[in-house]
């Protein structure tokens, strides 16, 4: 028998305050005492006691540059030894980024991402096929173990061409594709590039995750495939996917508020923003014993929606925008840091300056990176050798810092 996740009905407003309070509580203590950052951190914030949920607003933010200065076990809230899994990223600085779980976390996270799949009516009887790129393999993992919770049937990820994925979606009567934006689009139009009915497949829902809807996306696969498209919020980096999900009514993506606290501040004061404003999303986790979040700004942008929704559920709901608080480029999930990445390649192009530009393609249903390097005089100095093989060494390192294919074009100097 197949394990089976209770989804229990929401609590009211003041019963899941006086939850979250308490589960915030609870993590506070356990960080202080197992993870010194936070214990100096808090110590120096003055604050002694946490009453109420708005007493947060007290405590110190966390960014990506905490992960990297305690790289990679120093944030660890629990032994080693009660570590059961634990997740690398390829991270937005020098080093990996690093999450670790214990038993009950994983239960946790597995109910979460079984409740963003019952959110979009998937149950024991559909068939999942996950698809996503190497930099979201951990997701992947984690949406094949929270569909096995549900008891659905599952297809785990697999580096399969357009092609043969589409064969797979046809010939094992697929209900449920996870996927990327990107490689949903591209699934598009090789079938139809084919004459491939969508009539053809079982495909009844898709859900798309790593990155927000451009405004047209959604409709436009809905319309395309005739399917119902959902989206989820997740992070690349820690805990991971399903932090938020689009129920039916298609109107914001409902928090995880169980286990997960949101707030929404000024990317610039640092102060919350009014309800229905938009401003950058920080996240508290509530119930993880490994790696607890205090107040880790997330470099998203979206807005609380006050009004409530017609589905009935109480959580907290989101509008996630497109577009980012810091210099962090998102692609399909991973964030990329466009500083990081200007340094990196002038050192494997052994430069003292560059002049790039960066933006984001797609190549065969897949977000890459393309770099547009100005060609100068250095590039051309006699101490520089084989050109194209130092190029194609640098399209190689810099893919492999990120997680994300790189490709690097030269083109001409502006005059």
């Amino acid at each position: 028998m197949s394990e089976q996740i209770n989804m229990t009905a929401d609590m009211n407003g003041t019963d899941k305050a006086q939850q979250q309070l308490e589960r915030l509580q609870a993590t506070l203590n356990r960080a202080c005492k197992n993870v010194p950052f936070h214990r100096n951190r808090i110590q120096e914030a003055g604050l002694s006691d946490i009453t109420g949920l708005e007493d947060i607003e007290n405590l110190p933010f966390m960014d990506r540059s905490h992960l990297a200065t305690h790289y990679p076990y120093g944030l660890f809230a629990v032994p080693l030894r009660d570590i059961v899994r634990i997740h690398t990223a390829p991270g937005s600085g020098a080093s990996p980024s690093i999450s670790g779980y214990t038993k009950t976390d994983l239960v946790i996270w597995k109910k979460m991402v079984a409740k963003a799949y019952a959110a979009a009516n998937v149950t024991d009887r559909d068939i999942i096929l996950i698809h996503l790129p190497p930099g979201l393999a951990n997701w992947a993992r984690d949406y094949k173990d929270g569909g096995e919770a549900l008891g659905a049937g599952v297809i785990p990820n697999a580096p399969l061409s357009v092609a043969k994925t589409l064969m797979v979606l046809r010939d094992y009567k697929v209900t449920t594709l996870v996927t990327t934006p990107a490689f949903a689009r591209h699934l598009t139009a090789h079938m139809f590039e084919r004459e491939c009915h969508p009539n053809e497949l079982n495909l009844k829902q898709i859900i798309l995750v790593g990155e927000p809807d451009d405004g047209r996306t959604i409709s436009e696969l809905g319309d395309s495939l005739h399917v119902d498209v959902r989206l989820n919020y997740g992070l690349s980096e820690i805990p991971g996917p399903a932090i938020a999900h689009e129920c039916r009514y298609h109107d914001g993506l409902h928090m995880n508020d169980d286990y997960i606290l949101s707030e929404i501040i000024d990317p610039a004061s640092g102060r919350p923003v009014p309800t229905g404003e938009k401003g950058e999303l920080v996240l508290t986790t509530l119930s993880t014993r490994a790696f607890p979040l205090i107040r880790f700004r997330t470099g998203d942008m979206a807005k609380f929606l006050p009004q409530a929704c017609p589905c009935g559920e109480t959580s907290t709901r989101i509008q996630w925008l497109a577009e980012q608080a810091d210099n962090y480029m998102l692609v399909s999930g991973i964030r990329v840091s466009q500083a990081q990445i200007r340094e990196n390649l002038k050192r494997a192009l052994q430069l003292p300056a560059i002049s790039c530009t960066i933006k984001k393609a797609c190549r065969s249903g897949a977000d890459i990176l393309l770099i547009s390097l100005t060609m100068d005089d250095d590039l051309f100095s006699d101490e520089i050798k084989n050109l194209q093989q130092l190029i194609a060494y640098a399209e190689e390192t810099l893919t492999e810092q990120n997680g994300i294919k790189v490709e690097i074009r030269l083109t001409q100097q502006r005059v």
